[in-house]
């Protein structure tokens, strides 16, 4: 097994836009000749669209972009204008009379960390697309990883600077990456030794205050956590699967999330996971969701790590007591 960059995949183009002062950004992924989805949310609190052209039932047996945005519901606006791009380079389904671009989207909730007016639209879905066509996909704080956050159970006073990260591997002629936004309610974790390694912080801002342990100190009800979360993702193979597999393998790469993302599928999140299929590489469905899951582990690792501090929002490189 060799470690590849995301970018070195067919049939698939990965671009950022974002609104830095803003904080808010998206990223899309796009297939010019369209690839077969599956999605599994575990969330509680998804902002979404097209979500049921994925499952098995559905009619469409591909689509041709995923985008990932901020904004939360208010974010769903930019899916337009990917669709106004790909329309002009003539990809979508063809309908007779068009070919109609099937895009799918989820999006964070980054609205408390700069200017909670300013969301992606309709001109950064197409400035994404863009820079798709640019490769500028970088991991870090760039497209929707631009406002994510994290540890936030104790209000934003306590959580730190996340981001936007990937990771892939290849064995033979089988690759899987995976691209993620980590914008967790929760403390990430290093899945290698169990660490805590960025989350919410301790009130001397010298330790991690432990989210889970904060959590236990009571079991009376919360009534507005809906806000500042949701970890978003996508799973990318040139394996061949049906929709239903895929699926399936989305399922199975949440288990990544489990490894690294403590709480995480509340109730306050909107956890979601696609799974693409961009190949025909013949490849057991099992397999490629077991080791999913330990590629979207390293692609949270990756956003921790290539995230530099903003908006007052201190970044794993800034602690001293790691």
């Amino acid at each position: 097994m060799k470690t590849i960059s995301i970018k070195n995949f067919d049939n698939i183009r990965i671009g950022n836009a974002q609104n830095t002062s803003a904080g808010t950004g998206c990223t899309v992924i796009i297939s010019e000749n369209g690839m077969c989805a599956g999605l599994d949310v575990r969330g509680g609190g998804p902002a979404s669209r097209e979500s049921e052209l994925l499952k098995p039932l559905a009619a469409a047996d591909r689509i041709h972009a995923v985008l990932l945005g901020g904004g939360s519901a208010f974010g769903l606006d930019a899916a337009g204008g990917v669709m106004q791009f790909l329309e002009e380079k003539g990809i979508g389904l063809d309908v007779g009379i068009a070919k109609v671009p099937l895009v799918c989207q989820s999006d964070i909730f980054d609205l408390t960390v700069a200017d909670p007016y300013t969301r992606p639209d309709k001109a950064m879905g197409y400035e994404a697309c863009v820079g798709a066509w640019q490769n500028n996909y970088q991991d870090g704080c760039f497209g929707v990883g631009t406002g994510a956050t994290i540890g936030k159970l104790n209000g934003m006073e306590h959580c730190m600077k996340s981001g936007i990260g990937s990771y892939a591997v290849q064995i033979g002629e089988l690759k899987i990456g995976a691209i993620v936004a980590v914008n967790a309610l929760g403390d990430i974790y290093d899945h290698h030794n169990g660490q805590i390694i960025a989350g919410m912080l301790s009130d001397d801002r010298k330790s991690f205050a432990d989210s889970a342990q904060f959590l236990y100190r009571s079991y009376d009800i919360h009534e507005n956590k809906f806000v500042e979360n949701t970890t978003i993702g996508a799973i990318i193979t040139n394996a061949a699967f049906t929709k239903s597999q895929l699926c399936k393998i989305a399922g199975m790469t949440h288990n990544g999330y489990a490894r690294s993302i403590r709480p995480v599928h509340t109730s306050a999140d909107g956890d979601s996971i696609y799974a693409l299929s961009v190949g025909n590489i013949p490849a057991d469905c099992d397999m490629v969701g077991t080791l999913a899951a330990d590629v979207m582990a390293e692609a949270i690792l990756c956003a921790i790590r290539n995230t530099e501090s903003a908006y007052g929002f201190p970044a794993y490189k800034d602690l001293s007591f790691i």
